[in-house]
């Protein structure tokens, strides 16, 4: 008697990394050839659970190293009955839970909370990654959701015409530790949305459709340098992470050997203990090297490749590009082309990072940054402070946005000479970066004007530093004015509406006589006069004054 399972065939549909343009992960799909095998699954926590086992198994066919995502209704995972048999079939095909996403799938209406939770927590115990599917098309509560802190979020591609909520996703995934995918790309518009967003990762006909075999190549669309998304200091390494090719500790050369000759794009391979933990790292060149010299095969083939491996180089999940580059430098430098691993807070490994993508990301950011530095000061221009302003707006901080230029700077160059205007320029932008170094942004504008991204607190060492200091331009004294407005969360929406309510403030310093601090707050009406003519360093005046 036919089965069901004889009309049941699988594709597979690549998890594209935005950053590197490599295939990340491998989601597979059941395509029932007859039958609405889906729906019935959804109400039947067991045969959703044999449809995950299938899938597996599917995989593991096809032989493919890269991270598996498989779909389990959120049901079925409240029954944690359903799936009882994923962890064996994971054995049996050689793979190690934490290479397996399980993608939790909506609906999420009448599916009790707290079995749903607990069952999250064994799997994640086992070691099993954890996925939210479906957000923004979805039932998902949102307590619930954040309850659930799952290592990726993924959400619809309808969002992407939405980017304030898109932007508050990103904010709630790196308060979780979480990353975020965009299902459903089909333009090159939403790719480039996506990455304007500050998604990681993305699926989607676009890169590639689901195929009954896995691709071993994405399109992804070139990006002028406009479309991209501003440079961030510190990238984080999540954004690099390749999928690593594991073996347990135990392997013997032979079989590491098999894995490089047989998949002539892996460039390495850990070998981990049964925690998932790597003790080992095998480079390419080196093992084959060793392999093929002469007596190479005879003398090593049958032995374990830990004697062939180097101690790895690891990273934590939440390390910047820089602290990789660190990694690096501090190593012997026969090793610079080694996978740095990348380990979870247990130690895990749940992937590596190439030197070589870094230092192409960080290069061109590096040069984004150069092509905006004004050529007097070296201190980066309007574009790169508003975006940080932007940056901090869609994360919901407390920012306090400051404008500064000198007095009467035409009078300087008329009387001291341009040579001197141009030093008392350069000095001003030095005394800037030595008083908020570490805490704040600086920028150059042009001319005399600065501008300064900073927390509130961090306002009172700018003012000692560089607003009180005694300045001077060809044995004259000079005096600087400073304009403030403080932002809270939800009282302006972008940078422009931030310099909107800073404008009038600077107004009103240019009207004080000497060094004059002028302190206004969005969404308020007046300012509070810090410095100036007629008000004490200590006391304040008020003024109404409004964009």
């Amino acid at each position: 008697m036919p089965s069901w399972t004889d009309t049941l065939r699988f594709a597979f549909q690549p998890v594209v990394n935005l950053t590197t343009g490599g295939i990340a992960a491998l989601e597979i799909l059941a395509r029932p050839e007859t039958g609405d095998i889906l729906a019935e699954a959804r109400r039947d926590p067991e045969l959703d659970g044999r449809l995950a086992v299938l899938a597996l198994r599917a995989a593991a066919r096809k032989e493919t190293l890269l991270p598996l995502h498989i779909n389990v209704f959120a049901a079925t995972l409240a029954d944690l009955g359903g799936i009882g048999a994923l962890p064996e079939a994971i054995r049996e095909a050689g793979r190690m839970p934490w290479e397996v996403t399980l993608d939790i799938v909506p609906p999420y209406t009448h599916v009790p909370q707290r079995a749903l939770l607990e069952a999250v927590a064994t799997l994640r115990g086992q070691g099993f990654r954890i996925s939210a599917d479906g957000i923004g098309d979805g039932d998902v509560p949102l307590r619930l959701l954040t309850d659930l802190s799952p290592d990726l979020i993924k959400l619809d591609a309808s969002l992407l015409g939405r980017p304030a909520a898109v932007r508050a996703m990103r904010t709630l995934c790196e308060e979780l530790g979480a990353l975020v995918a965009v299902e459903g790309v089909e333009t090159e518009r939403q790719h480039a949305a996506a990455l304007a967003a500050g998604a990681q990762l993305a699926q989607g006909e676009l890169f590639a459709p689901p195929a009954r075999i896995p691709v071993a190549e994405v399109y992804v669309p070139p990006l002028s340098p406009a479309a991209l998304p501003p440079p961030r200091s510190g990238p984080s390494v999540r954004e690099f992470v390749r999928p690593a090719a594991l073996l347990p500790v135990t392997a013997s050369a032979l079989q590491v050997r098999a894995l490089l000759t047989g998949s002539p794009e892996v460039s390495g391979v850990l070998l981990v203990d049964q925690t998932g933990a790597p003790v080992r790292s095998v480079h390419r060149s080196r093992f084959l090297l060793s392999m093929s010299g002469r007596y190479g095969h005879a003398l090593y083939a049958d032995r374990p490749a830990f004697k062939l491996g180097d101690a790895p180089r690891t990273v934590g999940v939440d390390a910047t590009a820089w602290e990789v580059l660190d990694v690096v430098a501090v190593g012997e430098r026969d090793r610079t082309s080694d996978d740095v691993a990348v380990v979870d807070q247990l130690g895990r490994c749940v992937g590596v990072v190439r030197l070589a993508d870094l230092v192409r990301a960080l290069a061109e950011t590096r040069v984004e940054e150069a092509a905006g530095l004004n050529p007097l000061t070296r201190l980066p221009g309007s574009d790169a402070i508003t975006g940080e302003v932007d940056r901090w707006i869609a994360d919901g901080r407390v920012f306090a946005l400051s404008w500064l230029d000198i007095d009467h700077f035409k009078q300087v160059n008329d009387g001291a000479g341009f040579a001197a205007g141009d030093e008392l320029i350069r000095s001003v932008g030095r005394a800037l970066q030595q008083a908020v170094a570490g805490h704040a942004r600086v920028g150059h504008i042009g001319g005399d004007d600065f501008l300064v991204l900073a927390d509130e607190e961090g306002m009172a060492s700018l003012v000692t530093g560089v607003l009180d200091a005694p300045w001077a331009a060809g044995g004259r004294p000079v005096t600087l004015s400073l304009a403030t407005v403080v932002c809270g969360p939800g009282s302006v929406i972008d940078h422009r509406q931030a310099a909107a309510w800073l404008a009038p403030l600077k107004k009103a310093a240019k009207a004080l006589h000497g060094a004059s601090w002028v302190l206004g707050r969005a969404g308020l009406p007046g300012h509070e006069i810090r410095r100036g003519s007629g008000a004490h360093p200590t006391q304040a005046g008020y003024a109404a004054v409004e964009p």
